[in-house]
């Protein structure tokens, strides 16, 4: 999976993009399990996309849902046993 950001907003930490290999759209948010700062993608659709990159009240609204994990079943990569938590 080749994930290529579109926007990155470093303020309220998170990234929209399109990871390359699928044209698959996507929001990321960083997260770290102390051991690893790494970041955790969820699939979102084109029509997402677009609305978020034009409305971030929107895109952040969804971007804090993410980190209350809400949305895991639209995570990309699945976490692993020692999971991060929100930076």
């Amino acid at each position: 999976m080749r994930f290529s950001d579109v926007f990155v907003s470093k303020g309220d930490r998170y990234s929209i993009g399109v990871e390359l290999d699928s044209g698959s759209h996507y929001v990321s948010t960083p997260v770290s399990n102390g051991v690893v700062d790494y970041e955790e993608y969820y699939a979102i659709s084109a029509e997402q996309s677009d609305a978020f990159l034009s409305d971030t009240t929107a895109a952040i609204e969804f971007v804090e849902a993410c980190r209350r994990r809400e949305y895991d079943d639209l995570l990309i990569l699945k976490p692993g046993t020692n999971r991060g938590t929100p930076v």
